[in-house]
């Protein structure tokens, strides 16, 4: 019999002396119907990758093609929703089967019963092209969906409906195109999960991705359209610091890729993001997020297919006119998958046993990044930002040396701070951003002139104290001049007052640029005055008993992120404490 199961090596299939597939022609296998991908084909043998357990499946079985590729279905009843890694609506799966999902299971990515109120945009006679908006709905009390003529597709309206409640699977739209064919246009649309969705332009990055945790934003930002890498050992926060990013940075969709991480983790996301309040609008943050849960126990390949498919339904989103951010947490499980995969093909193994290809699979994925003027002239970014779980907190492995090759931030978390309970455990140290120079105009104009000037202050007070340290450790600190004692001072201030910050307090959890730069501003210039007092042979113990130092560390939380007035307030007691010192 033609098409059938010949050889079965986990989720990977063969089939022997047939030509009747493509290269990443999505097929159905065996009686169940699993979905599977052909990775491979030569003229005595096809090899398939299977998106589910194989369990049960016996050579024989038949394997059926579909002529087209593994696509993302793209349409309003995305965001709130939660996916598996091909896009299976995994709420409705496991209402539908009780609990426990099933091999085989199928159910359409979109709810095909839900009427969304539809405002149809063109009328019969107009030209459209790839990326214009033909009609629009509300998806969510925050996003407003907007259908588009899919990329390769142009023609002149000849029918539209009226303005109504429609599924979206309804037609509401008729195009002709130059041949005279006739293309029924739905609310959604299907799209390759491996292949980048086209834009207009590519516009130099030129604005920050604004998160509201002091480190990233003023020491290592990233922009909007930029990529980021998290990199940490087990424990050192990997996670919280995406979730507390996809709550706070003013992106406009979040797609949270939770990629062969632990099920009571991943379970842990689900129930967090359901009570998190959007700050931004008052309602719920689900309204603006999609979750694509791929955990450790689900088969292999769908972990491999599940950041293609998070990126899509970026994408697709970024094509809209939003700014949207991915949380990929993490990318070294799905390098483990490839990993994987790649053995059970007998392909030839690089270094640590990952395939050769590993580097050009990360940059396609992070090279999908970008701020973009998109087909219809809106403009859109896509920020990545990827979790990266090195063994034994290890960075020299592949996985992170090749991600570094790839992204232009990097935020290393460091185990020590994350035991000593230094929140965000990021070691200012090893981490840098790339984005600085770009961003520059941006912070002088929106921010200060000086607030750059501040930042690489901070940034050489904080390497000084790095140095001294090793100092100290040897022969301690009383054997320093005092005004190497000073920058120990100080330096400590930064590490306590502003670099760690408080997720749990109502004005530390997110604080906005304009509080970062004067949290900065008052810092140095106690550094400043307490200088001056040190070149006059005052010993610095003198500056430290005034609790000086203990008052600043306390402004993340004595001053309000609406009454930056009170900075004032410090400048002056500054003065006072200095001129009391200095008599």
């Amino acid at each position: 019999m033609a098409n059938t199961i010949y050889s079965i090596n986990g989720p990977v299939i063969k089939l022997k002396n047939t030509t009747d597939f493509s290269m990443l022609e999505m097929v159905y296998v065996g009686k169940q119907q699993i979905i599977g991908e052909v990775i491979s084909v030569n003229r005595d043998e096809t090899t398939i990758q299977v998106y589910e357990s194989t369990t049960g499946l016996q050579p024989g079985e038949p394997v059926v093609g579909t002529k087209a590729p593994l696509c993302a279905t793209l349409g309003p009843g995305i965001l709130s929703n939660i996916f598996d890694g091909i896009e299976r609506p995994l709420e409705d799966m496991a209402k539908a089967e009780g609990g426990f999902i099933g091999v085989g299971s199928s159910l359409p990515a979109l709810n095909t019963d839900k009427k969304y109120d539809v405002t149809i945009r063109v009328k019969v006679g107009d030209v459209l092209s790839g990326g214009d908006i033909y009609a629009t709905c509300p998806e969510t009390a925050l996003i407003e969906h907007r259908c588009m003529v899919p990329p390769d597709l142009s023609g002149t309206v000849v029918e539209a409906v009226e303005n109504g409640t429609y599924t979206v699977n309804d037609p509401v739209v008729v195009l002709e195109d130059r041949n005279g064919k006739r293309h029924s246009l739905t609310l959604c649309q299907k799209w390759p999960i491996r292949t980048a969705r086209p834009f207009k332009e590519r516009k130099p990055i030129d604005r920050p991705l604004i998160t509201g945790q002091r480190i990233i934003d003023t020491m290592f930002p990233i922009a909007k359209g930029g990529t980021a890498a998290i990199p940490g050992g087990f424990g050192t926060g990997k996670t919280m610091t995406q979730h507390q990013l996809a709550k706070w940075c003013d992106a406009d969709i979040i797609v949270y890729i939770g990629c062969g991480e632990r099920g009571n983790e991943m379970t842990q996301v689900l129930e967090e993001f359901s009570e998190l309040v959007d700050p931004r609008t008052g309602k719920a943050l689900t309204d603006r997020t999609v979750l694509i849960a791929n955990t450790s126990n689900m088969p292999v390949a769908a972990r491999e297919a599940s950041i293609y498919t998070g990126i899509t339904l970026a994408e697709y989103y970024r094509d809209m006119g939003y700014h949207v951010a991915i949380m990929a947490d993490s990318t070294s499980r799905w390098a483990e998958a490839l990993r994987e995969i790649s053995g059970r093909l007998e392909e030839m193994p690089a270094e640590e046993g990952y395939p050769a290809y590993l580097p050009s699979r990360l940059s396609g994925f992070y090279e999908r990044a970008g701020y973009m003027v998109n087909l219809n002239d809106t403009e859109g970014s896509v920020s990545i930002i990827g979790a990266v779980s090195p063994q034994g907190s290890d960075f020299s492995e592949p996985v992170t040396q090749n991600t570094k090759r790839f992204v232009r931030c990097f935020w290393a978390l460091d185990k020590a701070l994350a035991y000593a309970r230094h929140y965000p455990a990021i070691n200012w140290m090893n981490s840098y951003s790339e984005y600085v120079d770009d961003l520059a105009p941006y912070f002088r104009e929106k921010v200060g002139e000086d607030f750059l000037t501040c930042r690489s202050r901070i940034s050489k007070l904080l390497a000084e104290e790095s140095s001294l340290m090793e100092i100290v450790k040897l022969i301690g600190a009383d054997v320093l001049p005092d005004d190497q004692k000073l920058v120990l001072e100080i330096a400590k201030l930064i590490r306590i007052g502003f670099l760690q910050q408080n997720a749990f307090h109502k004005d530390d959890t997110y604080v906005p640029l304009e509080k970062q730069f004067q949290m900065m501003k008052v810092i140095l210039y106690l550094y400043d005055q307490a200088m001056t007092l040190v070149r006059k042979n005052m010993p610095v113990s003198n500056v430290v008993a005034t609790g000086i130092f203990e008052k600043l560390g306390r402004m993340k939380y004595d001053v309000p992120n609406d009454h930056l007035d009170l900075f004032e307030e410090y400048y002056r007691d500054i003065d006072q404490q200095i001129a009391a010192s200095n008599r």
